[in-house]
Parts: C-alpha cells; structure tokens; sequence
C-alpha cells in the first residue's frame, strides 16, 4: 500500500475469538459532541480535545483552500490523513477502556443504533459541522470488535428520548435538560449529569433487550 510517498506492507491473521458470556448487567455507553462517549458508570472521554483539534484543522484547510496552489493542495492531503489518524488513534483507545471495564466486570455493552443520526439531530451550524464529521459508526465498530475477540456481548439500543428520560423514575419531558450538560428531573427531583443520565438509560434498556432477545431464543 502506498501511502504519500512511503510503501506499507499491509499483512492480515487469525485471532481466535472468545465464547460470548452470559452478562450481569450492561455498560451503557452515550456518544455525544461535547463528551465523545459517556459511561453509566460516569466514565466521561472528553471530546474538548479532539474539537480543539479539528476547529483549528477547519481553519487551516480553509486558508489552503483559497491559496489553490499545488502546494498547498500537498498540505491538505497531509492534513487529511494526520486528522483521520488522530480520529482513529482516539477512538481505538476509547473503546479499549470500554470494553476493558465491561469484560473486567462480566458486563456486556449497550450501545445506541446510531443509523440517520445526521438526519435525526438538529443543531447549530458549528455542531454540525462536527457532528458530520466525526465517526460515530468507526467508534461503534471499535467497541464491537474490540468486545468480539474476549468475548464481551454488545447489544444497540432505540436512542429515542435517552437523553430526556429520567434514569431513576422513568419520566419523560424535555423540560428535564435545562442544560446541555444538566439533567433534572421534573417528576421526581432527581439530577446529575445529562450524559451520564442518558447512559444509565441505555444501559437500562440493554438489560432489557438482551432478556427479550434471549427469551425469544429459548422459546425457539
């Protein structure tokens, strides 16, 4: 494989998979654009970094852009591929600890089905220009790989109205997020943070579609 100027020899193995345990419980896992991924454990990977990182990046392609030269236009290959390693290098070791914590505990992971969240969430242009260009499925794909190989069951979730639920009496009102980064529950007073909230809610909800799943499986 060429990549630039330098050739890469690109060799693939087999790794032996481990058998899928039965899970006592499941780690929720809330991805996000001010938190990248959020634990109901209230594990938070920030995504602070990484945004600094592509608003600065967004800044530097546009001046380049508008050069034209074919200097420039060597620049911004450079920088496309040094922004798509440094996305990956990022969610890599953010899976690994997810998938880390879940195997260490015999949990399994819950994940949202992420499928037309581009189409589905409305936000600001800024965000939005972040949220296109972030990998939410090659951070998916991680986990579940990662979670494969030792065995650790993963399960996606319907994401609808997780970030709006209550984690503790189930009540739903959007009038619960007075904040991004705030949950409050207008039933029953509980409050914490927003994404944690939101994670302890799919957490919820794996539990429960694993039941369903595998009770429909013993049925058969």
């Amino acid at each position: 494989m060429r990549r630039g100027n330098s050739f890469y020899l690109c060799a693939t193995c087999e790794v032996p998979e481990a058998d899928e345990y039965t899970p006592e419980g499941f780690v929720g896992v809330d991805l996000g654009i001010a938190n990248i991924a959020t634990t109901s454990d209230g594990t938070v990977h920030s995504g602070k970094q990484v945004n600094q990182v592509r608003h600065r990046n967004r800044h530097l392609r546009r001046r380049l852009q508008k050069k034209g030269t074919k200097s420039a236009k060597r620049v911004l290959r450079r920088l496309s591929g040094r922004e798509a390693r440094f996305a990956a290098d990022t969610n890599h070791r953010i899976a690994k600890q997810i998938v880390t914590e879940a195997q260490r505990t015999s949990r399994g992971v819950a994940l949202e089905d992420l499928g037309g969240i581009r189409k589905r969430v409305r936000l600001r242009k800024p965000q939005r220009v972040t949220l296109h260009s972030w990998s939410f499925a090659q951070l998916g794909a991680y986990i579940a790989y990662k979670a494969k190989r030792v065995g650790v069951p993963v399960v996606y979730v319907d994401p609808a109205y997780t970030s709006q639920g209550c984690s503790a009496c189930g009540h739903v009102d959007k009038r619960n997020r007075p904040s991004q980064a705030t949950f409050r529950c207008t039933s029953c007073g509980f409050a914490g943070h927003a994404d944690v909230n939101a994670a302890r809610n799919i957490s919820s909800r794996g539990v429960a579609g694993w039941a369903v799943s595998h009770a429909a499986d013993d049925a058969a």
